[in-house]
């Protein structure tokens, strides 16, 4: 997802508002399933650092609870 949210926002300069509009655009035929909790609904959207373009969506990460194999929590990665 990453790679389809930095084309979007070459293409437009500014990032998505929400991760639908990455395959409302076709950048992704459909939002990824989330290999931890294995669902495409969990993703945690990681906001647009403020002096940076317009949109909502920097960056995604898992919505896992608890705790990597490395033993680090899955919010910190």
């Amino acid at each position: 997802m990453r790679d389809a949210i930095d084309k979007f926002y070459a293409d437009t300069g500014r990032y998505p508002d929400k991760l639908e509009d990455l395959v409302e655009k076709r950048y992704i035929r459909a939002i990824p399933v989330d290999p931890v909790t294995d669902s495409a609904d969990t993703w945690v959207i990681v906001p647009v650092p403020g002096a940076l373009a317009q949109g909502g969506v920097y960056d995604v990460k898992s919505g896992a609870k608890g705790n990597a194999s490395d033993g680090k929590p899955f919010e910190n990665l």
